[in-house]
């Protein structure tokens, strides 16, 4: 693959190395940077100019939606199920299935830049969702998680790639440097590249004998859909079409875009968990519209975040799709509309769950909620 020479912008030499410092401080992993390619610095606080005013006040913007502390504690806690606590112990559960799926080994390299990303923390929310719907329909967690490191894999690859200077050429994801500014953009797609192809081989190897074959085979063969032209790659490309064109794109267009850029990964999370802890062709079909509804909401939020938060507290570049010409909710129906459409996504997700047992449905319940109140 063709070296692409990447643009040098930014404040002074000696600015630049304080802020690489800083940003690579955050990381457990010390990889050496490529000297070509560590110029670039976080942009100051950016604020979509052309959509409706947001207050600046602390309460308002701690969440798209605009709960008070003690709405989101309400939603997501009771004496029966403690939110906090179950993301804590699952997230912990993946971090170290993360670790230990992708050793560091030769070629040194390419495993240290896998590592590099698929390590760096970040909300783990599409192992989670795998693991919950799992669990709800009789499964293990055990069972889940070969999955679920695999959905964690797919989804750094897109991250990887969706950072490079010919996608959306970002500097900083999850607080650090991205990969390409690390290790160079030649080595950034391989690692792309090698995290989705393990991805499908984990999924075949570490997914234990108790599941049946043929659950397995679904699950291999929904992730792929997912993925490709059908999932998270048609809605990339139909992305990228309308970059700089937003004139042109319509409010279906953006539905199609985020359902599948965004949606898909969600959908093969919810549904694979499913699948893998048994669920009938009926409970399928009712978790495709709950994780269809999440899918839509997670992306409308970020929209939402995108024009609203500063890049210190997204921990990636704020106000980036007001600067490239993206069509996105605020600039197509305004800001205040959409928070209106991601709460009755969310709401809509919720009420697929009603007819299951509550306290078999409230991680996926509580786990929609999070989603709309989220703040990065």
């Amino acid at each position: 693959m063709a070296n692409t020479l990447m643009n040098i912008r930014g404040p002074t030499a000696e600015r630049c190395q304080r802020n690489e410092r800083q940003a690579l401080s955050k990381s457990s992993v010390t990889p050496r940077l490529c000297s070509k390619q560590v110029r670039k610095v976080l942009k100051p606080a950016v604020y979509c100019a052309s959509k409706p005013a947001v207050s600046s006040s602390r309460s308002e913007r701690s969440s798209p939606l605009r709960a008070s502390t003690s709405e989101v504690e309400a939603t997501t806690k009771s004496e029966e199920f403690d939110f906090k606590k179950y993301m804590t112990e699952k997230a912990a559960l993946v971090e170290l299935a993360l670790d230990k799926s992708t050793p560091q080994q030769y070629p040194e390299k390419i495993n240290e830049s896998m590592r590099y990303t698929l390590l760096a923390g970040g909300k783990r929310l599409r192992p989670v969702l795998c693991l919950a719907a799992c669990e709800m329909f009789g499964g293990t967690v055990e069972e889940a998680m070969p999955t679920a490191c695999a959905l964690e894999m797919v989804h750094t690859m897109s991250l990887i790639h969706d950072d490079l200077p010919c996608m959306d050429d970002d500097d900083y994801r999850r607080g650090v440097l991205t990969n390409h500014m690390v290790y160079g953009e030649q080595v950034a797609i391989l690692a792309g590249d090698a995290l989705l192809t393990k991805a499908f081989e984990y999924i075949a190897r570490e997914t234990p004998k108790s599941v049946p074959a043929e659950r397995t085979l679904q699950v291999v063969a929904h992730l792929g859909k997912c993925v490709g032209s059908e999932g998270l790659v048609g809605g990339q490309i139909v992305d990228l079409e309308m970059e700089g064109n937003s004139e042109a794109a319509t409010l279906d267009t953006l539905k199609y875009i985020h359902a599948h850029k965004t949606g898909a990964l969600l959908d093969a999370a919810v549904v694979n968990g499913a699948i893998l802890g048994g669920a009938t062709q009926d409970d399928v079909e009712r978790l495709t519209r709950y994780s269809q509804d999440i899918g839509l909401a997670f992306q409308v939020i970020d929209d939402i975040l995108d024009c609203t938060m500063t890049s210190e507290q997204l921990g990636k570049t704020a106000g980036k799709d007001e600067d490239t010409g993206k069509t996105t909710y605020p600039a197509l129906i305004g800001l205040e509309e959409s928070r209106v459409v991601a709460q009755e996504l969310i709401d809509n997700a919720k009420a697929e769950l009603s007819i299951y047992p509550e306290d078999l449905s409230a991680p996926l319940m509580a786990l929609a909620d999070y989603v709309g109140f989220r703040q990065n």
